[in-house]
């Protein structure tokens, strides 16, 4: 039986290769209905090859490997591919893969040849298995997700309206003054995810600016250090 099988397999390629004609230059050839498979024409003999699992081929690469994400790619009627070959987190040995739980969007895996590496997407953006990258949840469209947290212990949240520029540009990072501590600002991770920071000693946030500026040029904020310079000791002066 097993003999049989081989047999059935080597005639399978011999058949795939004979039916596939080159062309008169040398080089790699998509196959008509496999995207991961093509094949090597060398002095006008076909080999059959495969991309590695979770690659695609894609004949407008120059180099000479032409095996691309399949995010890359474009297929067309190619939509056959190779039985993946799975790993304990991997669908397949290559490629970005969300993660496996459909409420986790903000989470995605890169795996390289099987071994997987564990990806945060940036602060109010989810994985997009369509582009690989990470983008706007309404760009991703993904439902089900887990809402993250967005108030910070002392109630800040986020304003859910986008602050623009003169120029009315969205601000990527908007920042947002402390409404009892001067040294104290807020900033908004692509406007969404609060985080809250502060200026070095001796300096406030100015409002105005959007940057750490001296008490002096702050409205309100002149007198921040005045009882901490009180309160410090005086130096004792030498004598003569």
């Amino acid at each position: 039986m097993k003999v049989f099988v081989v047999l059935a397999a080597v005639c399978a390629i011999a058949s795939a290769q004979s039916s596939f004609k080159c062309p008169a230059k040398d080089g790699q050839y998509e196959d008509d209905r496999q995207c991961d498979k093509f094949y090597e024409c060398v002095d006008g003999v076909a080999t059959v090859k495969l991309c590695p699992d979770g690659l695609v081929f894609d004949p407008t690469i120059r180099k000479i490997n032409k095996c691309d994400q399949p995010f890359n790619v474009d297929c067309g009627d190619r939509t056959e591919l190779q039985p993946p070959k799975p790993t304990a987190q991997c669908p397949r040995r290559n490629g970005f893969f969300a993660h496996p739980d459909p409420a986790v969007c903000n989470v995605f895996y890169n795996c390289i040849e099987g071994e997987v590496t564990e990806t945060k997407c940036t602060a109010g953006l989810h994985f997009d298995e369509y582009s690989g990258t990470c983008v706007w949840p309404d760009a991703a469209g993904r439902q089900g997700c887990n809402v993250q947290e967005k108030k910070l212990k002392d109630g800040f949240e986020c304003p859910k309206q986008a602050l623009v520029d003169a120029q009315g540009q969205i601000v990527a990072h908007p920042k947002f003054p402390h409404p009892n501590d001067c040294q104290r600002f807020y900033v908004c991770l692509n406007g969404v995810e609060p985080r809250d920071l502060g200026c070095q000693t001796g300096e406030v946030y100015n409002e105005e600016t959007q940057r750490c500026d001296s008490p002096d040029n702050v409205r309100g904020c002149e007198d921040w250090y005045k009882d901490a310079e009180e309160a410090a000791p005086t130096p004792k002066s030498s004598r003569s």
